[in-house]
């Protein structure tokens, strides 16, 4: 990847909608070649996708949640039965493994705090190979990106 395929892509992170003529202007290149560079990003699974930025609130989705899941035991296959699982339910946005005293980190978000409730009850503490559920319950977020630095 060279300097002016990462100029390419901080265009990109900040104008998902730019036309490709457009892009090719602000890098100093011809439409033809910028396209070629795109595509190739996108081969490469640099680009995995573009899409609308969404105002929660807008949507009645008033609450993020951060949810520390412990499962029973460190197997293969409660990892898959787990990231199987909640990969399926629309409310998480984020699962990541990680490292301490428990095995994923789950962001959600839900309409309030009952809905949350419902969410726990209903969807994660019925799937079985889960021990054990931490929330945190988000206030306020200063900020959130999206643009990586690059």
């Amino acid at each position: 990847m060279d300097k002016k395929d990462r100029q390419l892509l901080n265009v990109l992170q900040h104008q998902g909608r730019i036309a490709i003529s457009e892009l090719a202007n602000q890098l100093n290149m011809s439409d033809t070649p910028c396209l070629r560079r795109v595509k190739k990003l996108e081969q490469q699974g640099v680009i995995i996708g573009y899409g609308a930025l969404l105002e929660p609130k807008k949507l009645d989705l008033n609450v993020v949640v951060y949810a520390f899941i412990l499962l029973k035991e460190n197997s293969d296959n409660s990892a898959r039965l787990f990231e199987s699982t909640v990969a399926q339910l629309p409310q998480v946005m984020a699962c990541s493994v990680v490292t301490g005293a428990h095995d994923y980190l789950l962001k959600i978000v839900a309409a309030d705090l009952l809905s949350y409730e419902q969410f726990v009850k209903s969807a994660l503490g019925s799937i079985d190979c889960v021990a054990g559920i931490e929330s945190t319950v988000v206030l306020k977020q200063n900020f959130s990106r999206t643009v990586l630095p690059i």
